[in-house]
């Protein structure tokens, strides 16, 4: 009996370089205000075939990425920018390689899962702001939103440093 290719997926998941450009593929697409249906159509594909992409579940092809990349005109470059060094060690090429560094693909899967750039919800609200057609009330928005969230770390730090003095 033949044993089935694993086709570069690890312990029988979608490798993460898959998930991430599929990252990519949806981010685009939902900036442009693009339907994953809209996108299948112009690839002839169903929206399930799209879904299937963007979760990483299926490879794109070489020839897809750039029907893809035509026509959500951006640079294929763009799909594959922002790969952390733990999923670029997980590529397929990498994959019997035998190295303890290499974090685990569920790892790296829960890192682009909480990653807040690749919510849908992020993307939109995006997307949103920038159709708002005046820019001094958009600038307000975003003051706004700033002045409602938790100062982060580095913030926190820069606010205590300067009442010290």
């Amino acid at each position: 009996m033949k044993k089935k290719s694993l086709r570069g997926r690890v312990d029988g998941a979608p490798n993460p370089i898959d998930i991430h450009v599929g990252n990519r593929v949806r981010m685009c697409r939902t900036l442009m205000g693009m339907s994953q249906e809209r996108l299948g159509q112009a690839l002839g594909l169903t929206f399930q075939q799209v879904q299937k992409y963007e979760r990483g579940m299926n490879r794109i092809g070489a020839s897809r990425l750039w029907d893809i990349s035509q026509v959500l005109n951006t640079p294929i470059s763009f799909f594959y920018e922002g790969i952390s060094e733990d999923a670029e060690n997980l590529s397929p090429r990498h994959i019997n390689e035998n190295s303890s560094s290499t974090k685990s693909v569920q790892d790296v899967m829960l890192t682009l899962d909480t990653n807040p750039l690749n919510r849908k919800e992020t993307l939109e609200l995006v997307r949103a702001y920038y159709r708002i057609p005046d820019r001094n009330a958009a600038h307000r928005i975003f003051d706004l939103i700033k002045s409602l969230a938790p100062p982060e770390d580095d913030e926190q730090e820069d606010m205590e440093k300067s009442n010290e003095e």
